[in-house]
């Protein structure tokens, strides 16, 4: 179970309170407007930023002042953070090891990730050979191989075709169902939360709401979802 108690983050003049759970193996959309501090947010839970005060809470232990690494998380970016001169097995081998010393069984684990993202046979190319879906995958099989418990979508499929981008969620939500793995995931589409989401939260004016049953959020949204929404 992860847990925000009491959390506050103070940025810039910008403030965020969060103070809720969320049970293991959940899928947790965070949705509102831009701006509102929903990457900020998972920034604060995978440790790149600090919060102001309160805790961050993982299975009932204190990871608030963990390193990135130290913590059971993976996380995707926007821009996936693929490194350019290496090849895909090597950019996905740095979720086993940094130094991509790897072993038997951790290649046959990066060639089983590559089987389930789509991507067998492109081990030795370079992300610039590589659609941008393609790359996306890539990003995802790092992801996997990392076995994390966590895993934080930053909208790595914002650039993406909605059909494609549609693949990719679903492409996620079969990976964390088969690893019992807890996702949160910045959207700005109740589509895409609808889609993968069992639990939703509203990020709006200086406060995270906590996690409501997706489908019954949208079919009565409160107010300030409402007026995200524009209806």
């Amino acid at each position: 179970m992860l847990t925000l108690e009491k959390l506050q983050i103070v940025l810039d003049g910008f403030t965020l309170d969060a103070d809720f759970q969320l049970e293991q193996g959940r899928n947790l959309a965070l949705i509102g407007p831009s701006g509102a501090g929903k990457s900020t947010l998972l920034n604060v839970i995978a440790g790149f930023l600090p919060p102001a005060s309160g805790r961050v809470l993982w299975r009932g232990e204190d990871i608030t002042a963990l390193a990135p690494g130290k913590r059971p998380i993976s996380m995707l970016f926007q821009d996936n953070n693929l490194f350019p001169h290496l090849t895909v097995a090597q950019n996905i081998g740095l979720g086993i090891r940094p130094d991509l010393k790897l072993n038997a069984a951790e290649r046959e684990a990066l060639n089983d990730a590559l089987t389930r993202v789509g991507l067998a046979g492109m081990a030795e190319r370079k992300p610039g050979q590589l659609s941008g879906g393609q790359q996306s995958r890539v990003a995802l099989a790092r992801v996997l191989v990392q076995r994390k418990p966590l895993v934080l979508l930053d909208e790595p499929f914002s650039a993406l075709g909605p059909a494609l981008k549609h693949d990719m969620l679903r492409l996620v939500g079969d990976l964390m169902q088969e690893i019992g793995g807890t996702l949160i995931m910045v959207s700005h589409e109740p589509e895409d939360a609808q889609m993968i989401a069992d639990v939703t939260s509203v990020v709006a004016q200086g406060t995270v709401t906590a996690p409501k049953p997706t489908a019954a959020l949208f079919e009565n949204p409160p107010r300030v979802l409402r007026d995200y929404l524009g209806s």
